[in-house]
């Protein structure tokens, strides 16, 4: 049934979503993703960090960003600062070495509460896919495309698809706060 297949493929584009909100969260942990809403001034526009420079954690608490091209590490430098992410990147002429400091305890607790807020957006999402779901098959069945029957048993699967994709959610945000409140 596609109306199904249309429900699950909005739900899995939320659980992405989501996935990659969380990625952007700092943790105590130096991960690429930090870096991901880095826009540097290169070649007279505002491109993404990762299309200007490669990023590698090479240890736990440190980033180093390679730019293709040497002659923009000042805007590279210039871009991680302005990013508003709490992080003073330092550069030696060749790459760009980046500290990620521990957080503190007020400034986890920050962070488990942004994540919560990008749980429950994804939540909503998933419902609001639910709703649409449920609102294409009445409609069907008002129609009369579906018996009574098939309508009932598709909203019993929309909905064992919402329990799944909030279940997903809602494990990715328990692990993500685990990670973040570990010192």
């Amino acid at each position: 049934m596609s109306t199904i297949k249309k429900v699950e493929q909005q739900m899995e584009d939320t659980l992405d979503a989501v996935r990659r909100e969380f990625a952007a969260i700092r943790t105590g942990k130096a991960t690429p993703a930090l870096l991901d809403t880095v826009r540097v001034e290169a070649y007279g526009s505002r491109l993404p960090l990762n299309q200007v420079a490669t990023v590698s954690t090479p240890e736990p608490s440190l980033l180093v960003v390679q730019p293709f091209d040497k002659s923009l590490i000042p805007e590279v430098e210039k871009g991680i600062m302005q990013a508003d992410l709490g992080l003073n990147p330092a550069n030696d002429g060749t790459v760009i070495r980046v500290p990620v400091p521990s957080l503190n305890e007020e400034r986890r607790r920050e962070m488990v509460r942004l994540l919560s807020k990008n749980a429950e957006e994804g939540r909503v999402s998933i419902r609001h896919a639910r709703r649409e779901g449920n609102d294409e098959v009445k409609e069907r069945v008002k129609e009369g495309e579906l018996s009574d029957d098939e309508g009932r048993r598709a909203m019993d699967e929309i909905q064992k698809l919402t329990d799944q994709y909030i279940g997903k959610i809602d494990s990715m945000m328990e692990s993500k706060e685990k990670e973040i409140m570990t010192v």
